[in-house]
């Protein structure tokens, strides 16, 4: 598998994270699935497009490698554990290891990479393997099943137990096909558990006790050599035992659509020229072709579609500004649903307070949202937002300015009081004026007297001194 796709897949699955919910919608396959309880879901949001017995108990079997790997792999990311550190395989790991569970026969005294041992483990099946992994992580296998049943209920696989590292059928380990979805989706936020659970062959080098080693995955999907060859495959893991039966889980991509499906109890069937059909992959690769062809990505609402319009007061040359939505939505939908069947309800603010928006508006403002249904299914609710920018009309600005002051009625009776004061103040101004004239008209007319009166003594003085001075 290339970088890029590992890459994709990791960042596809930790996106499930988030969801965890049943389709609003409904589409029918035409045949039910052949198998005791199967699920399918869209990966990147979570929705169910298929499901039969999805919650019913069903043996882990293998699967319970699943957990085995995702937490070694959780250790190792956490710290606390070191890929590359060489294990020496103990007597003990083959514990509880009987006819019916695969093997790599890894030999007490044989020395091993803990990565080399998580290949063996997934791909190569090897149940000594698993313990291994178990005593070198927990310091037993007792304890590291205790770890991964405490992890599972943790995640909320409330519907699985675990009695063993490898899937050694026990009427105690059981698991459903929606609470391996809950460990699958966790596990793949790991690109590691993503690289080994999508791996075809993987070569194990010579250890002190061995020669080379050549892992082959049970996932035929992997193998394009074989009859269930499935080119958009990319990862998964098959699973059988007698108790449990047929079973598989696998995760497919093809464009921007991302498919898990998880089949668990179907069987194996003999055909008429004596080849052997194994349900459990043909019936995965119904349910991946029909959710490709059945399913796709849609954009229900565009960012650069105008869905309205709203009235805009102060305008330079506007006199309302079209709207658009903030982002798109975008969901998952079956091919036949029509983007004609989904109802909006739009809300534009300034239609609430009974007023127009007022300039100036730059594009992107938030004016109003829009919310998108069907069949009584809320499919989303985002902002509308100004498409474009619009400046403000100066002298429509101050005329409305001076409008609103005026017909304010608290306002208006302020300014009568204030011109009241201000007639009053000019009323004193004019008396004061006018009476402080009369003075000083008073002041210069008695001056005027005093000067004459001062004029005719001095006139009168004069004249005496005249005569006084003839006489002599």
């Amino acid at each position: 598998m290339s970088t890029t796709k590992k890459i994709v897949i990791f960042f596809i699955f930790a996106a499930m994270l988030f969801s965890n919910h049943p389709s609003a919608y409904a589409a029918t396959i035409d045949e039910p699935i052949i198998a005791a309880a199967a699920l399918m879901l869209e990966s990147e949001s979570g929705e169910i497009l298929y499901e039969s017995n999805s919650r019913q108990r069903h043996p882990a079997a293998d699967f319970a490698r699943v957990m085995t790997l995702f937490l070694a792999i959780y250790t190792i990311e956490t710290g606390e554990a070191d890929p590359d550190a060489l294990i020496t395989m103990t007597d003990t790991a083959w514990d509880g290891i009987t006819q019916r569970v695969r093997t790599q026969n890894i030999s007490p005294g044989e020395e091993m990479t803990l990565l080399d041992l998580m290949y063996c483990a997934f791909v190569g099946s090897a149940g000594e393997a698993c313990n291994m992994i178990a005593e070198h992580i927990a310091g037993s296998v007792d304890e590291f099943i205790n770890m991964m049943n405490a992890r599972a209920r943790e995640l909320g696989a409330s519907n699985t137990h675990f009695t063993n590292t490898h899937g050694l059928h026990s009427p105690y380990q059981f698991t459903t096909a929606f609470d391996l979805y809950i460990i699958l989706r966790e596990a793949m936020s790991f690109p590691l558990f993503v690289e080994i659970a999508g791996t075809h062959v993987y070569t194990v080098e010579e250890t002190n006790l061995s020669g080379v080693r050549r892992l082959t995955s049970t996932n035929p999907m992997l193998n394009a050599n074989s009859p269930y060859y499935y080119r958009y495959c990319l990862a998964g893991m098959a699973s059988f035992t007698y108790e449990g039966g047929y079973s598989f889980l696998a995760f497919a991509e093809r464009e921007d659509l991302s498919l898990i499906s998880i089949v668990l109890g179907s069987d194996a069937v003999v055909r008429a020229d004596q080849s052997v059909l194994l349900r459990n992959i043909s019936e995965t690769q119904r349910l991946f072709d029909w959710g490709f062809s059945e399913f796709s990505w849609r954009d229900i609402l565009t960012a650069t579609e105008l869905v309205g319009r709203a009235a805009v007061a102060n305008g330079a040359g506007a006199d309302f500004i079209n709207l658009r939505p903030e982002r798109p939505i975008t969901h998952l939908l079956p091919t036949s649903v029509s983007a004609d069947e989904f109802v909006r309800t739009i809300t534009i603010f300034s239609n609430e307070t009974d007023g127009p928006v007022y300039a100036p508006i730059y594009a992107g403002q938030v004016l109003g949202e829009i919310n998108l249904s069907r069949r009584g299914v809320d499919y989303g609710t985002v902002r509308l937002i100004a498409n474009t920018s619009i400046e403000l009309h100066r002298f429509d600005f101050f005329r409305m300015q001076i409008t609103s002051i005026l017909s304010n009625s608290i306002t208006r009776t302020i300014i009568a009081i204030l011109a009241m004061l201000v007639l009053g103040y000019v009323a004193l101004v004019i008396r004061y004026n006018r009476i402080r004239r009369t003075r000083l008209r008073k002041i210069a007319e008695a001056k005027r007297k005093l000067i004459e009166e001062r004029m005719d003594s001095d006139m009168h003085t004069m004249q005496e001194n005249h005569e006084h001075s003839h006489k002599d």
